[in-house]
């Protein structure tokens, strides 16, 4: 009887103390992103790390994420726009960062098993170091950098999600008139990724181009089998634009005898956009763009004019990306 007595008391030992403790352990405790270990855990208010492959050095460091944000923002953005324009690339910089970071189930970057993100902007975002900052601004440095520092701490943790879920959040420079869609761009139908109205990004330096080709030097570009030349010289309609995208841009035109698409014929012309159009002046062919850049998602001069008329980050960010939400993974 002794015996069961004393597995009774220790019984409710069990039951009063120690199982609370469990239980609100376990509430309080943020869960684990990932499955990493210990060292890779991100718990609710800490700092995250990302590690970052710096593709001149050939080399992954790990650093703070705002510290890399900070460099990203500094590389992709012109460090005189407005503050509320640089908060809302802070966000879409961060929110593309943190979708390809490992621990948050991301793909990280390809050939660098390691590494969430590169400094490589043709495999991601371009990334600038504080010696490199430091050498493009020279005296303004101070200036610049604590504009952008502040833009990004005001903005600590902050991503774009769209149903609870990451987004893609892709930018560019200049849209001219319209963002495009993601679904003509590159075929994939994003509902936050839908072309929009743009009116203020017609101060960009970038908004307008006008490049000259002869038809000669266009034949041999786009390949003998347009016979363009001969098509200009018997005055039988060189150029046909056979489909244009939701957003005005173009989707699918004749030139000569040959069908190309508006990214072809930007890509082989380099040209600043698919938003153009062709005039034939003798045997010349003259291409005036709008706009600068893929035209998806965030348009920065378009920010940056939003800031200028009173809007801040959210009311810029919500507009170029339909349907989101901003949450903070430090509250996660």
């Amino acid at each position: 009887m002794k015996k069961i007595a004393a597995l009774a008391i220790i019984l409710v030992i069990v039951m009063v103390v120690m199982i609370p403790t469990l239980i609100v352990g376990g509430i309080n405790r943020i869960d684990t992103i990932s499955d990493t270990g210990d060292k890779d855990k991100v718990r609710k208010g800490e700092d995250v790390f990302i590690k970052v492959y710096m593709h001149e050095q050939g080399r992954t460091v790990e650093m703070n994420l705002e510290d890399y944000i900070a460099g990203v923002v500094a590389a992709e953005m012109p460090a005189d726009f407005e503050l509320e324009a640089l908060k809302s690339q802070a966000v879409a910089a961060r929110t593309y960062a943190v979708k390809n970071m490992l621990i948050f189930g991301g793909s990280g970057v390809v050939n660098q098993p390691t590494a969430d993100v590169s400094t490589d902007y043709r495999q991601g975002q371009a990334f600038l170091s504080g010696e490199k900052l430091k050498e493009r601004w020279g005296a303004s440095y101070e200036r610049h950098w604590g504009k952008i520092s502040r833009a990004v701490q005001e903005t600590r943790g902050q991503v774009i999600t769209y149903n609870g879920e990451l987004i893609n959040a892709v930018f560019h420079s200049t849209s001219g008139e319209r963002t495009a869609s993601a679904k003509e761009v590159w075929g994939f139908d994003y509902p936050y990724l839908i072309s929009v109205p743009c009116s203020w990004d017609q101060k960009s330096p970038r908004y307008n181009e006008r490049k000259e080709f002869t038809v000669a030097e266009i034949e041999q570009i786009l390949g003998a089998e347009t016979q363009v030349v001969a098509a200009v010289q018997n005055g039988s309609g060189a150029i046909q634009v056979m489909e244009t995208t939701d957003s005005g841009r173009i989707g699918q035109i004749r030139i000569g005898s040959k069908v190309l698409s508006g990214l072809t014929i930007r890509d082989k012309l380099e040209l600043r956009s698919t938003n153009f159009t062709i005039e034939i002046q003798g045997t010349k062919m003259i291409f005036n763009t709008i706009g600068y850049g893929h035209g998806v998602g965030l348009c920065q001069y378009g920010a940056n004019g939003m800031a200028k008329t009173g809007h801040n980050y959210r009311q810029i960010i919500t507009n170029y990306y339909t349907g989101v939400a901003i949450k903070n993974i430090m509250d996660s």
